[in-house]
């Protein structure tokens, strides 16, 4: 057997090669069965002297001839051995030629061989099985840990993908949108743009993490195993080595006479070194290997986009959050890898004590020891490369970010009373309404909203600057920031310019319309010219004073109610004589009967309500001697002794889902015409009257807290009050309700069923 200076790695030279040499190792666990056959049935016919003695040497022979190519080079060498044997095979033979030499055999040696050899390798075969095992269940587990890299970063792939496809449909919204919800589309769809480049971010470092995962798993991973399988390999054979040379010197004990025959046999077991046999399985199992490339970043097929990391300020807000974060975990783990790395090395050394014959302990636990010891390493280098890739990839795009950054001492915190996110406004719901909150200046955000949150943290503040704080930026929050893909526009006016040439190349719009819509909404006739663009006026945040925080209610619109004639009547109508105790009410509209059961009221009459709505939009009335049903819409109803005002001209409703209002609305754009002129100067037209009884009913919902309208397309609350309900909320976190025959927005959060 030639002589090798250095050993053989199969970790370094095989790369993903675990299954042949899963096999190849198996094979040499298997072997150790034939050995402990061997000895057992030796043990046997010991007593039947050389004849036995010789038919036990053929029948090994011939095993060792069918195993002969499997135990040197395994299953599936690419080479074939031709008739060279392995170390083991050749000390094995040896072996063999030395038993028929000893054809005579007695008791004792017998039982020797019994309790000294066979049951020793029965198990130690049990023992390497086990531990074999437990070398294929981590190498499914690490491949197992690899495709879910790959399918997490797939799913982020989906994430991104769905992102970019909300913002064409957010930028579509706002195209379509008329003017009194293009400042809610503007806002909704700049909101979405940066989420989608957050979740671009994210998806941009998974990929680096995935890449250095998938590097780290073929360079270090599975070479550590296959190493581990090879010590694995050589300690089988180290310790067969032992045993056979204790059987030996059995048999020097009896059998004085075939001394010189079991000298040469123990000789060649000793050059048996475990390496040999690694050298030679390595030698015809070289094959060409390539590592698989790495991962790229893939454009969503509805957002034309680069590979580039999104840099601007919102997107740094982000980007410095995740670098403060991973930067902390980063230091965490690279002392725990240190430490669990040295542990490593010192039960390896331990090891190599124990070969060389300076420690007397169990070789098989120690490396069992080792192996579990690599696991829990290989465990920490992952979150420690993961953390590292992450500050590695955001310093190198837009430098180290976090230096001079005052981050918020947040604290995870279930909110008990209504609670509003400081970054974005929105309400923190859920059934455990759970976010953070800050230590030092108690700024609050949703657990989405963490890593958004500029780290600009005042430091400690008393209670009465954390109302001031909260107020300001609460305020703060409502201000619209435009941001468009790269630069930031002038105003966000001008966002409604963009066209899907800007974001898409192949997909078409899912609302044709929108392309003969102008941005403010008019029809393509109109030719009034827009006004100056105003600068928005500041929304004012009220300081809390209470337990109590009820949003500002807008004055009265005076400027449409003025003081009635002396004589007390509407329109030019006497109104209904009735007792002053019952619930009176006054038409907005005029209504002309058109079934049995119903009234003809004019604009202005008041009338006494004989019926309330029962939820069918009907309620029943008396106009002077006569009574009937009038639609509900129709009607405002009086609370106690009225105020004699008369109503001026409404305005018209700046979002309605009647065709009437959508009428109104449309010509209240266009240029003045004989047709327009003759509708301002006819009746006022009314909503669309509710179906009659036994339809469906209508659906009521009441305010929960106080609102202030901030547009003309928004209705203004106060706790408790009631409107009816035309659509739920649809995903923008707002519903349209109708009050007087008028439809306007509120805010979804803040109203409930009645």
């Amino acid at each position: 057997m030639a002589e090798v200076d250095i050993a053989p790695r199969f970790g370094a030279e095989l790369h993903d090669g675990f299954k042949p040499v899963n096999a190849w190792v198996s094979n040499g666990i298997s072997w150790l069965e034939d050995q402990q056959s061997f000895y057992r049935e030796r043990a046997v016919i010991e007593k039947e002297y050389s004849t036995k003695l010789s038919a036990l040497a053929k029948k090994h022979y011939e095993k060792k001839a069918r195993r002969s190519i499997s135990l040197s080079v395994g299953d599936s060498p690419s080479i074939t051995p031709g008739s060279l044997e392995s170390a083991s095979l050749t000390t094995w033979t040896t072996q063999l030629s030395t038993l028929e030499a000893r054809a005579a055999e007695h008791d004792r040696y017998s039982a020797e061989l019994q309790l000294q050899i066979a049951d020793p390798l029965k198990s130690l075969a049990a023992r390497y099985e086990e531990l074999r095992k437990s070398h294929a269940e981590y190498a499914a587990r690490l491949e197992r840990e690899r495709d879910v890299l790959y399918g997490d970063l797939k799913k982020t792939k989906g994430r991104y993908d769905g992102a970019c496809q909300e913002v064409e449909n957010r930028r579509k919204k706002t195209e379509s949108s008329f003017d009194h919800g293009k400042s809610k589309a503007q806002t909704a769809y700049q909101q979405q743009l940066t989420e989608m480049r957050n979740v671009k971010n994210t998806y941009l470092i998974n990929i680096n993490v995935t890449n250095k995962q998938k590097e780290r798993y073929y360079h270090e991973y599975v070479p550590d195993l296959l190493d581990s399988l090879q010590d694995l390999a050589e300690t089988r054979i180290n310790q067969l080595n032992t045993l056979w040379i204790h059987a030996n010197n059995l048999e020097i004990s009896t059998l004085t006479r075939s001394n010189d025959h079991l000298r040469h046999l123990g000789s060649e077991i000793t050059r048996n070194e475990p390496y040999l046999d690694s050298m030679m399985f390595l030698r015809h199992n070289v094959t060409q290997w390539q590592e698989p490339s790495d991962l790229a970043f893939e454009p969503s097929p509805v957002w034309l986009d680069d590979g580039g990391m999104a840099v601007d300020e919102t997107a740094k807000i982000f980007l410095r959050n995740v670098l403060g974060k991973s930067k902390g975990q980063l230091r965490e783990f690279k002392q725990e890898a240190d430490k669990k790395r040295k542990e490593v090395d010192n039960v390896k050394r331990l090891r190599r004590g124990i070969r060389e014959g300076k420690d007397k302990r169990d070789e098989v636990e120690v490396v069992r020891t080792i192996f579990s010891m690599q696991d829990g390493l290989h465990q920490v280098e992952r979150q420690r490369l993961t953390a590292e890739t992450e500050v590695q990839t955001i310093i190198s795009t837009v430098g180290d970010v976090s230096l001079g950054a005052q981050n918020h001492r947040f604290k995870s915190e279930t909110f008990k009373i209504p609670t509003n996110c400081d970054l974005c406004g929105e309400r923190i719901w859920g059934l455990s309404a759970k976010g953070f909150d800050c230590q030092n200046c108690g700024y609050t955000c949703h657990s989405k909203c963490e890593l958004k949150v500029p780290a600009a943290c005042p430091g400690e503040q008393s209670k009465e600057e954390r109302k001031k704080l909260k107020a300001e930026r609460q305020a703060l929050s409502k201000v619209v920031l435009p941001v468009t893909n790269g630069e930031p526009p002038s105003h966000v006016a001008e966002l409604p310019d963009l066209s899907r040439s800007n974001t898409m190349d192949t997909l078409s719009s899912g609302f044709a319309a929108s392309a003969n819509r102008s941005v403010s909404g008019r029809l393509p006739t109109d030719d009034v010219p827009m006004e100056k663009d105003t600068e928005p006026e500041p929304v004012k945040s009220k300081p809390a004073t209470g337990t109590r925080r009820n949003r500002i209610v807008a004055p009265p619109p005076t400027q449409y109610v003025s003081e009635a004639p002396a004589n007390g009547s509407f329109g030019g109508r006497t109104s209904a004589t009735s007792n002053p105790s019952e619930p009176r009410g006054k038409m907005l509209y005029a209504y002309q009967a058109t079934n049995d059961g119903e009234i003809s009221v004019e604009e202005g009459d008041e009338v006494v309500i004989t019926e309330s709505d029962d939820g069918s939009g009907w309620t029943g009335v008396r106009h002077g001697h006569d009574s009937g049903l009038v639609p509900t819409t129709y009607l405002e109803v009086l609370v106690n002794p009225p105020r004699t005002v008369a109503t001026a001209e409404r305005p018209t409703s700046s979002y309605s889902s009647s065709s009437a209002s959508l009428a109104g609305s449309t010509q209240s754009g266009a240029p003045t015409t004989s047709s327009t002129t003759s509708l301002t100067l006819g009746k006022k037209k009314g909503p669309a009257v509710a179906p009659k009884r036994g339809a469906k009913k209508l659906k009521y919902v009441e305010a929960m807290y106080e609102y202030a309208a901030r547009s003309d397309a928004e209705w203004s609350m106060s706790e408790g009050e009631k409107f009816v309900l035309v659509n739920k909320d649809t995903g923008d976190g707002w519903a349209d309700v109708e009050k007087g025959g008028i439809v306007k927005s509120v805010p979804a959060n803040y109203i409930q069923e009645a």
